[in-house]
């Protein structure tokens, strides 16, 4: 079932025959702001979070065949699931995580992505927005993130939409020589 994002574009529920994509845009993701490296580790992730309690979404773009359907697919044109549909241009992908303060389950976002040619159309903040009344009809009282400090339009989108800093994640990286 898929239902109106924005104009032009809707959003449909993702479901367990959509691993390969997901890993793709995982991908697609993190070469966006880290285009050096290797992600091929991000199927573990998936592998490990991805379940029916794990929801997922995607974002078509309203458009005729190859219109719909956007060059910069993740997805080679004969892998993606639906060769014959508009390929998605973002995804939402919603676990759960515990607040260490309260003690109580909430909405935590494994990956928003929009594809780049989509971007500063909106699309983002009504993902946001979809996943926060998501979230409320459950019964959740917050919904966390993670975002890398140099991720700025993130950052700027997330702080726009009143999410504010709870906790820093520091890391040490550690050298193997004694």
């Amino acid at each position: 079932m898929s239902e109106q994002l924005l104009p032009g574009y809707i959003i449909r529920r993702g479901s367990a025959l959509d691993r390969s994509l997901l890993l793709k845009f995982m991908q697609r993701t993190y070469q966006d702001l880290f285009p050096n490296e290797n992600f091929s580790h991000l199927e573990q992730t998936v592998k490990q979070y991805f379940s029916s309690d794990t929801p997922l979404w995607w974002v078509d773009f309203l458009g005729d065949g190859d219109e719909g359907r956007n060059n910069q697919c993740p997805m080679p044109h004969a892998q993606c699931p639906m060769p014959n549909a508009q390929c998605p241009i973002a995804c939402l992908w919603v676990g759960n995580a515990i607040d260490q303060v309260q003690g109580n389950r909430h909405a935590h976002i494994f990956i928003l992505y929009v594809l780049p040619e989509h971007r500063r159309r909106g699309i983002g903040r009504a993902l946001m927005r979809y996943v926060e009344n998501w979230a409320i009809q459950r019964g959740d009282r917050q919904i966390g993130l993670q975002v890398f400090q140099s991720n700025k339009p993130a950052l700027n989108l997330y702080n726009q939409l009143g999410y504010q800093t709870q906790s820093l994640w520091m890391v040490k990286f550690l050298s193997t020589e004694h």
